[in-house]
């Protein structure tokens, strides 16, 4: 055998060598090759939960709803029309507006918070308000604080996309009514009272205006 076929069979054995080296390695691969996944260890895996399903709760609705009822499906439904409404920023808003909405209507001037009342409300707050300028009378009212706020109900229409909230409120407020002379007819200047309301605000969701509306007071 020639010294030329030897060193032929010794290279070609020595490339069959490190193609099964390589492929004990590497293994075969076809196409894309998703990534590597590594397995948490055990006791420390999280399962996620899939949306909509059926065990899953929404802590924001049922901090202030109770499960199954007709005012946390509402509540959910709005959430579907526009996922970034929280109930409980809400409520956080609907506080804040209270006070400016109600100090507004006792000082007899609507003009600064007229965009977040409805068309009904309005007429009627601006009704008492005339009434009393007509009477000669004024109000001095003093705002100590929000002590209740708290979900009192939710509706929401899937064919308009309307949603309504009712918010029960209890307020602490100094209030006088005084007449042309000054007399207080009245109230109690140095008595605090407790104010207690249930306002419904209403919005289409999914909009881009994002003030509510005080739509009824009861």
């Amino acid at each position: 055998m020639s010294n030329s076929l030897i060193q032929l069979l010794v290279l070609a054995g020595i490339a069959i060598f490190l193609i099964l080296r390589l492929r004990n390695v590497l293994g075969t691969r076809d196409g894309y090759e998703p990534p590597k996944v590594e397995t948490p260890p055990a006791g420390s895996r999280r399962f996620e939960v899939i949306e909509g399903s059926a065990d899953q709760v929404d802590n924001d609705i049922a901090d202030h709803a109770e499960a199954g009822s007709p005012a946390a499906l509402a509540l959910a439904q709005m959430k579907r029309a526009e996922p970034g409404f929280g109930v409980g920023e809400f409520l956080s808003g609907a506080k804040g507006a209270y006070e400016m909405i109600l100090m507004a209507f006792e000082r007899g001037d609507l003009s600064d918070v007229r965009p977040f009342l409805g068309e009904n409300v309005a007429e009627a707050f601006q009704s008492v308000i005339d009434q009393r300028k007509s009477q000669g009378q004024t109000v001095e009212a003093q705002f100590l604080g929000t002590r209740e706020t708290a979900l009192a109900g939710a509706n929401f229409d899937p064919a308009t996309s309307e949603g309504e909230v009712s918010v029960r409120f209890v307020g602490e407020m100094i209030a006088v009514t005084r007449d042309a002379t000054g007399a207080v007819v009245d109230g109690d200047p140095k008595a605090a009272r407790k104010q207690r309301d249930v306002w419904t605000f209403a919005r289409r969701m999914g909009q881009d205006d994002p003030n509510w509306q005080l739509v009824a007071t009861g």
